[in-house]
């Protein structure tokens, strides 16, 4: 903690209020699909996906949306030592062929994904 010119310390204004503590980091995986639903603010219910195996696959020459099965996860950008992991702009191979999933899975509690 740092000092004023005069050596006294600063105080905090108040500790943290549990609105103000970060929730816990989740990593959706591949696997049998696993939800859950957490409580947030106001009641409500949040669906959260733990692990899944498959994906809401768009075309995007023929605008047509297919749920199918995700094979294997081929590429995470932004961290390359994660593997088998679920988040947004991994290229994940499907029935259908190469995908980049779209959305935040850990968050929304389904894959979507766009073929490459």
């Amino acid at each position: 903690m740092a000092r004023k010119i005069s050596g006294g310390r600063y105080k905090k204004a108040r500790k943290k209020k549990l609105s103000d503590v970060a929730g816990m980091p989740r990593k959706t995986i591949l696997g049998a699909l696993k939800k859950k639903n957490l409580r947030t603010r106001g009641g409500k219910a949040k669906p959260v996906l733990i692990s899944a195996d498959k994906a809401s696959v768009l075309d995007p020459k023929t605008k047509k949306a297919k749920v199918c099965k995700i094979n294997a996860v081929l590429e995470v950008p932004s961290n390359r030592l994660l593997r088998n992991v679920l988040m947004k702009g991994v290229v994940i191979q499907t029935e259908l062929g190469k995908a980049r999933i779209t959305n935040r899975p850990s968050q929304d509690g389904f894959v979507h994904a766009v073929l490459i």
